[in-house]
C-alpha cells in the first residue's frame, strides 16, 4: 500500500497517460468507498437483526475479535511486521478507547432507531469536527463552511424534531455517538502523517478487543443457536472488509475526492431498512437527510477549491 507521495508507475508517464492513470485511480477509489459503505450498512443491519437476542458486550467482543483477526492477517500479509511499529502509543490507546465508546453507542442506537435516520445523524460528524477545529483548536473556518454546518444542523433537527414524536430518549445514544465520533476523528487527524493507517487499524482493533475482553465474562451467556454465532462472525467480517476497502480507496486517490461518496451509506441504510423492516423515512426525515448529504458534499467541494 502506498502512503502518500507519488504513486507507483507515474514517474515516467506522459502527461496524458498520467491524467488517465489518476482518473482511473479516482474511479477505482470511488468504487471501493461505495463498496465499503455497503458493507457498513449491512453491518448495521446484521447488528439490528441479532441485537435483541444477545448481550451488547458479547456482540461488541465478537465483532472486535473477528474484525481484528481478519485485519491482522490482511495487513501482515501485505506489509509484514513493520506494520506493528508505532510511534504514537498514547494516541493509539486513546483512539481505541474512543472507538469502543463509539461502537457501544452505535449498537444502542441501531437497536432503538431506524437505520436511515441513525446513519444520517452520524453523517454529520465531519461538520461537528469543523466546529471543534474552529472553537477549540484555533483553525480558521470560512463563512461558507459555517453556513454548511448550520445546514447540517438543520438537517439533523429535521430528523430528530425536538418536541415531536421522533424525539425521545433513544436519541441520547446517537448524540453520544456523535460526540465520541468527533473526538475520534480529531485524534485520527492528529495522528495522520505520523502513523501508517494499517498500523493504526491493528492497534485500535487489538486494544479495543483487549478492553472489551476484560468485562465480557460478566455478560457472557451460552449461545446454542449457530445462526447467532454466524451473525457475530458476519459482523466482524463486514467490519473488516469495510475498513480494508476504505484503506485501499484512500491509497488510490485523495480523501476530498472520496468524501461525497461516503454518504452513499445513507442510501444503503434506507434500502436495507425498507427491504427488511419496511421502514421508509417520512418527508421531514427525507428533507433532513438531503440537507446533510448536500452540506457534506459541498464541504468536500470547498476543500478541493481551498487546496488548489
Amino acid at each position: 500500500m502506498t502512503q502518500g507521495g507519488q504513486r507507483p508507475g507515474l514517474g515516467g508517464a506522459a502527461p496524458g497517460a498520467t491524467a488517465g492513470l489518476r482518473a482511473g485511480g479516482a474511479l477505482a477509489g470511488i468504487a471501493l468507498v461505495v463498496a465499503a459503505c455497503a458493507c457498513f450498512a449491512l453491518l448495521d443491519l446484521t447488528t439490528k437483526a441479532i441485537g435483541s437476542d444477545l448481550p451488547l458486550l458479547m456482540m461488541l467482543w465478537a465483532r472486535y475479535l473477528f474484525h481484528t483477526l481478519l485485519t491482522t492477517a490482511y495487513v501482515l500479509h501485505r506489509e509484514g511486521r513493520q506494520a506493528l511499529r508505532t510511534t504514537q502509543p498514547r494516541f493509539q490507546v486513546l483512539r481505541a478507547v474512543l472507538f469502543v465508546a463509539m461502537s457501544l453507542f452505535a449498537l444502542l442506537s441501531i437497536l432503538h432507531m431506524p437505520l436511515a435516520e441513525f446513519t444520517a445523524i452520524v453523517a454529520t460528524t465531519p461538520l461537528c469536527v469543523t466546529v471543534v477545529a474552529a472553537l477549540w483548536l484555533g483553525f480558521r473556518v470560512s463563512p461558507a463552511r459555517w453556513v454548511l454546518v448550520a445546514m447540517g444542523l438543520a438537517g439533523t433537527l429535521a430528523i430528530i424534531r425536538p418536541g415531536g414524536q421522533a424525539f425521545g430518549w433513544a436519541l441520547f445514544w446517537p448524540l453520544c455517538l456523535l460526540a465520541t465520533g468527533t473526538g475520534y476523528q480529531v485524534i485520527s487527524s492528529r495522528m495522520a502523517g505520523h502513523e501508517s493507517p494499517a498500523t493504526t487499524q491493528l492497534y485500535t482493533g487489538w486494544i479495543a478487543t483487549a478492553l472489551v475482553s476484560l468485562v465480557v465474562p460478566f455478560a457472557w451467556v451460552s449461545i446454542h443457536d449457530p445462526w447467532l454465532w454466524l451473525g457475530m462472525f458476519l459482523m466482524g467480517l463486514l467490519s473488516a472488509c469495510g475498513h480494508m476497502l476504505l484503506m485501499q480507496a484512500y491509497a488510490r486517490t485523495t480523501p476530498v475526492t472520496l468524501a461525497p461518496f461516503l454518504y452513499s451509506q445513507i442510501g444503503f441504510a434506507m434500502l436495507a431498512g425498507w427491504a427488511v423492516y419496511r421502514h421508509v423515512p417520512d418527508s421531514w426525515s427525507l428533507a433532513g437527510i438531503a440537507a446533510i448529504v448536500l452540506s457534506g458534499a459541498a464541504s468536500a467541494w470547498l476543500t478541493v477549491r481551498e487546496r488548489r
